[in-house]
Order: C-alpha cells, then sequence, then structure tokens
C-alpha cells in the first residue's frame, strides 16, 4: 500500500543527496522556521488533544524539539566527520578511520502522549544524519497528528520527508513494507509487534517504550524538594508520560513526612480543585480514562481520587498502603495515581524493584552519595535523576532510552545522530610496500612473527 511513497523515498536517498551536510542544515532550518511559524496552532492541536496549557506544550514539547535542532545544527559538522583511529602495528603501512553513513528510508511511529515532540525529535536526529522519513503519528492524538501532516507537507517534499496518519490498519501495513530502520516509541506490546515484523526483512530497530519507572525517597532526603519534584514528574500531563514516577518507594520513618509534603504540594500546584484549574490536562480518551478509574481502589485513597467522564479528568491522586498484589501495581499506570509503598530500608526498596521488570526511570531522593551510588551501581533501568524526575530526558547532551523491556537503544543529541547512523570502518593500506608475512607459503619464521604482532 505504501511501496509507492517508500520507493519514491529510495528514489531520493539514492540521489545522494541528503549526504550534503549543507542539504541537512537547510533542512533543520526549514523544520525550525516551520514549527516557529506554527507554534499557536501546534500547541491549540495538544491543547485539544490531551488538555496541555500553552505552557506545558511549549515547554514539554514545543520548546524541546527547537533546542534538538538548535543542537544538531551546532554539532552537525564534528558528529559527521570521519573519525581516525588508532591502527595496529601488523597493518603497517594503514589509516584507519569510522565514517558515519545514513541508513537511507526510515520509519518513526510515535505515540499519543507527547505527539509533537515524539514525532519530531527523532525526525530531526534521523535528517540530521541524512536520512529521509516517513512519521506515523498515533491516532488517538488526530488533532495533533494532522498538524504535524500539514506542517511537513509545508517544509517538504514526499520523497524526503512524509506524514502518514490513520490507525492499526496503516501501522500494520507499513510495517510489511521494507524500511532501512524503524524508530518506535510506545507501548510493551505494540513494540514486540514491530520488532516481529522488523525481524522479517532483518530491519534494525530502536524501541522506545515504558514501564514502572520507581521512585525512591529515604530518610535521609529532603523530604520538601522530594515531594514538589515528585507531584511536577508524576502529574505532568496527568501522568502520561513514559518516564512519570509510576510508585514510590518511602523509608518508613519519613513516609507521614512524605505524604504531608506531597498532599499540600498537590494543592500549591493544582489547586483545591484540580478539575477546575484550566491549566491542568486530561486523559486522551474514555477507554484509557475507564482502565485507569478501575485502578483506584477507593478505600486507600488519601487525597484526591475525583473523577469527571465528560472531561476525561482525573483528579491528582495519592494511594496509601499499596501491596505489590494490588492491580494499580501489575500494569504501567500511565495516569493521575500515585501510589505509596512503605519500605524498612535501602534493601527492601532494591529488592522490590529488581522483583519486576527493569524500568525505563529511576528516581532516587537521598542526601547520600553512598546511597546515590549503590541504586545507580546494582539497579537495572534505562536513565534517572538523583533529587529530581523526569528532567534527564530534557538534554541533547545525553542519550534517552530504555534496555530489556522499557526498551533498546537510544537518542537525543550525538546518541540520535548514532541511532540513525550505521558506522562504516575503512582501513586504507599504500601499496608502496607490502608485508609478505600473512602470504603463503607460511613458515615456523612467518608464525613467530605473527606471535609478536598479535598477542
Amino acid at each position: 500500500m505504501y511501496d509507492e511513497l517508500i520507493s519514491k523515498q529510495r528514489l531520493f536517498f539514492e540521489s545522494g543527496k541528503t549526504l550534503s551536510l549543507e542539504f541537512r542544515r537547510e533542512a533543520l532550518d526549514k523544520l525550525y522556521k516551520a514549527i516557529q511559524s506554527n507554534m499557536k496552532d501546534l500547541g491549540d492541536a495538544i491543547k485539544t488533544d490531551l488538555g496541555k496549557s500553552t505552557f506545558e506544550a511549549g515547554m514539554c514539547e514545543i520548546r524541546l524539539t527547537l533546542s534538538e535542532i538548535t543542537y544538531m545544527k551546532k554539532h552537525l559538522r564534528k558528529f559527521a566527520k570521519p573519525k581516525r583511529v588508532p591502527t595496529p602495528l601488523s597493518h603497517f603501512y594503514s589509516t584507519s578511520k569510522v565514517y558515519a553513513s545514513p541508513y537511507g528510508v526510515v520509519l518513526i511511529m510515535s505515540p499519543w502522549n507527547y505527539p509533537l515532540l515524539l514525532s519530531l525529535e527523532p525526525l530531526v536526529d534521523a535528517i540530521a544524519a541524512g536520512n529521509t522519513a516517513i512519521i506515523k503519528p498515533s491516532l488517538y492524538a488526530t488533532f495533533t497528528s494532522n498538524a504535524i501532516e500539514k506542517l511537513i507537507k509545508g517544509t517538504f517534499n514526499e520523497e524526503y520527508v512524509s506524514v502518514v496518519t490513520g490507525g492499526r490498519e496503516e501501522n500494520k501495513n507499513l510495517l510489511l513494507s521494507k524500511f532501512d530502520y524503524i524508530f518506535f516509541t510506545g507501548s510493551k506490546n505494540v513494540g514486540k509487534e514491530v520488532m516481529r515484523r522488523a525481524a522479517e526483512h532483518l530491519t534494525p530497530v530502536t524501541l522506545e517504550l515504558g514501564g514502572k519507572s520507581p521512585c525512591v525517597v529515604l530518610k535521609n532526603a529532603n523530604i520538601k524538594a522530594a515531594a514538589r519534584r515528585i507531584v511536577f514528574g508524576k502529574y505532568l500531563n496527568c501522568g502520561q508520560t513514559c518516564v512519570a514516577p509510576d510508585y514510590v518507594l518511602v523509608d518508613e520513618s519519613v513516609k507521614n513526612e512524605l505524604i504531608d509534603a506531597l498532599k499540600k504540594e498537590v494543592k500549591t500546584q493544582f489547586g483545591e480543585k484540580p478539575l477546575e484549574n484550566q491549566d491542568y490536562g486530561k486523559i486522551i480518551n474514555k477507554k484509557h480514562f475507564d482502565r485507569l478509574s478501575g485502578l483506584i481502589d477507593k478505600e486507600k485513597v488519601i487525597y484526591g481520587g475525583n473523577t469527571s467522564e465528560s472531561t476525561l479528568q482525573i483528579e491528582p491522586t495519592i494511594i496509601n498502603n499499596v501491596t505489590l498484589d494490588d492491580a494499580i501495581m501489575k500494569e504501567e499506570i500511565f495516569g493521575p495515581l500515585l501510589p505509596i509503598i512503605s519500605v524498612k530500608d535501602e534493601d527492601e526498596a532494591i529488592r522490590i524493584i529488581k522483583s519486576l521488570e527493569h524500568p525505563l526511570a529511576l528516581y532516587v531522593f537521598t542526601s547520600s552519595k553512598k546511597d546515590e551510588k549503590r541504586f545507580i551501581n546494582t539497579v537495572g533501568f534505562g536513565g534517572g535523576c538523583v533529587n529530581d524526575t523526569i528532567v534527564h530526558l530534557a538534554t541533547s547532551n545525553m542519550g534517552f532510552g530504555g534496555f530489556g523491556e522499557s526498551g533498546m537503544g537510544s537518542y537525543h543529541g550525538k546518541k540520535g545522530f548514532d541511532t540513525f547512523s550505521h558506522y562504516k570502518s575503512i582501513l586504507k593500506k599504500t601499496t608502496l610496500f607490502d608485508l609478505p608475512i600473512r602470504y603463503q607459503p607460511y613458515s615456523s619464521k612467518k608464525e613467530k612473527l605473527i606471535k609478536m604482532f598479535l598477542r
């Protein structure tokens, strides 16, 4: 179904136009200007889909995309420059270099929770690396998907960058086609299907998935700061963030203090009536609203818990005395529900985290460098923060990604350029002379020399 579009992009890529750094830089400039010129329309679309305020859409989606473009333009020449590496004496006289080479036609499949950022930020990296791209946004964020399609159509020819809108049928048909690289952000279950389909063509993939990202608050933490930053990270975008703190493991000696601080912070940040706060968003659709509503155990709710089916809103909610057997701990929440689990010490916290699948993020609040290092070194997770939440992904200087059940591969900045590049290792040798050691006939003398060079 999409063979014609993919063929157009492949012919354009094979023309060699995207290999020019000047061409890539001009494309990034065009995208930057197009986003700037359409900021209001993009913000309005995000508001319609997710209820995000103009400020939040600008901070968490539009501005982060612009920042990635700026970073890539600044470092593009450095990233693309062939890197000379040492050559063993056994290859005398030779030079060795590593060349960054674009894959070709790439497919970018994005989710609904950050529909603009997670469509265009990977595109920035793909363009910088010299690829052509087809973007497949989520059907759930219909208004933003349409806005992205309009933006891309007005900026690039379809043989270079194109957008395919639609739902499962379109996803299925795209995955039946052969791409040179697939970049997917979304759920674990869909990620498995993407990987299965990619395997049929031996297409390399990056999977940005999710999981239950823990937030650990130890007894030596700054409780006031912890509460402020947990509330920000958890309830941003109504909890519909792949790296949102999914649950809190708190030392039992400071549990009550933390709960009091969390309640105070929710009031401070969202007001006495969050559902009337114009800057507080909504759940993406009725299906997810109903799923989240079913996870609310009224007997354990100690703050919030009110919902509005007509507006698809759920208050910032705190749930106490949660156990690992509760339904809310059996799946990634992806909503404004915060379970609190008390632990005796950091040993118990680590045991609980290790008993679950590898999370995309981990957050630990502590004033102890020893505890900080212990969590970083002994617990498996994608990335995270010490004494903060979420903000580790808002930098182009570090890669962002998961491993195991939370994904594979990473992007942002140099990592993003690397993700969309194949690195060719090239050894160039002189023809002025040759060392006869490797050629037949072999001898004991040659064997001794080989042992000298290769050991």
